[in-house]
């Protein structure tokens, strides 16, 4: 599998945003908002990947199992977090890890920040209050990006992607993207999986954006070779656009 340089990011000025990078050990994370968080940020992939981490020791098939697990009691809310996606997708807990992450970061910059999006491994929260695209980029194929746009009403969400061309995790599929809008980003991140996981050709394209459908997801894109499938309330939009 190819590991993806984080080229679509995208540090440029603009009246709207401020955009920053968080990097933690493993956690590389790129935020937009009102004004430059980087320290509460800092902060908040810390108490994250330390919950997840503890938790982990306590269970290990957290971190192994590529299906639910049982519930243990008295964890913090992004573990319970995962467990609800991981049970909500039918994947293991760590398949929503890049979401939980993202939107636990988020929430906890609400307070500081009118509109906040962060971006995790190609995994986001956002919450908006102006229209704002999401780019896809399958990696080749007659795809090189397609965009999605996003609507206030719609904030905050998730928008996750899972890819079996492009990234670290592991796919058990062949889409080069399967893009989930769901309303938090633990549940879209595991849908995603498996949806991904689901398309194995063209034919099993439709099935997949259905179980996303079924799942959970308010909104499914999926792109398998020359081939673009989608599901739910969206609009499909210039990657040129705003951003």
């Amino acid at each position: 599998m190819k590991r993806a340089e984080r080229t679509y990011r995208d540090f440029s000025v603009t009246a709207r945003w401020k955009s920053f990078r968080v990097k933690v050990e493993t956690s590389d994370l790129f935020i937009r908002a009102d004004r430059d968080l980087s320290a509460q940020a800092e902060d908040a992939v810390r108490r994250a990947r330390s919950a997840i981490l503890t938790h982990i020791d306590r269970q290990n098939d957290f971190l192994t199992s590529y299906t639910p697990v049982e519930r243990l009691e008295g964890c913090p809310p992004i573990i319970y977090m995962m467990y609800n996606a991981s049970e909500g997708a039918g994947v293991g807990p760590m398949a929503a890890v890049a979401g939980a992450v993202a939107e636990f970061v988020g929430r906890e910059l609400m307070d500081f920040s009118e509109e906040i999006i962060v971006e995790n491994g190609g995994d986001i929260w956002m919450r908006i209050t102006r229209p704002a695209s999401v780019s896809i980029y399958p990696g080749g194929h007659r795809f090189n990006a397609v965009a999605l746009k996003i609507n206030p009403d719609r904030t905050p969400c998730g928008i996750c992607t899972s890819s079996a061309r492009i990234g670290l995790s592991f796919s058990f599929g062949k889409a080069d993207a399967a893009t989930i809008i769901a309303p938090d980003a633990a549940l879209a991140d595991a849908i995603a999986t498996e949806v991904c996981n689901r398309v194995q050709n063209e034919e099993s394209m439709e099935g997949a954006a259905e179980y996303g459908m079924r799942r959970g997801a308010t909104g499914v894109v999926i792109i398998y070779r020359d081939r673009l499938a989608a599901r739910g309330d969206m609009e499909l939009t210039d990657p040129e656009g705003e951003q």
